[in-house]
């Protein structure tokens, strides 16, 4: 008598539908740490960067500011450079991740609405705004992602 559990029949390992299968099994875990140490550095890169120039080049940045409308614009500067120069760097390093984190996606929030207002303009600028708009909105992503499940080993939060 046959058994009524049929056992899956099993593709070659040198099959491609087997590597395909495979890969949506793989876990991390075991890299967690380290993927997330990497996943910090390489987001606050761009909020780096770009707080120093903001501040290297401090009167460009008010005048910046000051074209997209931003309330009080030598405020905003400032706020734009210690948001992101600092809290870039404190992310970086794992310092309070998950409260700057939250932080951070609110203000990139505001950036894309602030700055990036794509709907208001036509032709090439329409299409270059668009781009820096989903941008932002894909770096909220990430600061949700990191928030949500912290630093890792690699921080000054570690638990």
């Amino acid at each position: 008598m046959r058994s009524p559990f049929r056992r899956p029949s099993v593709p070659d390992a040198s099959n491609r539908q087997f590597k395909v299968i495979v890969m949506r099994y793989v876990s991390l875990e075991s890299k967690k740490d380290e993927l997330l140490l990497a996943a910090r550095v390489l987001m606050m890169i761009l909020f780096v960067l770009f707080g120093w120039q903001k501040l290297t080049g401090f009167s460009g940045t008010v005048a910046y500011m000051a074209s997209t409308g931003a309330p009080s614009p030598e405020l905003s500067a400032v706020i734009a450079v210690a948001v992101e120069l600092v809290g870039g760097a404190l992310i970086a390093v794992g310092f309070y991740t998950r409260p700057l984190a939250l932080l951070f996606a609110a203000y990139t929030l505001a950036t894309a609405l602030i700055g990036h207002r794509y709907w208001a303009l036509q032709g090439m600028d329409q299409y270059v705004a668009m781009i820096n708009f989903y941008k932002n909105v894909s770096i909220i992503g990430g600061l949700l992602l990191l928030a949500l499940t912290g630093p890792g080993r690699y921080s000054f939060d570690r638990k």
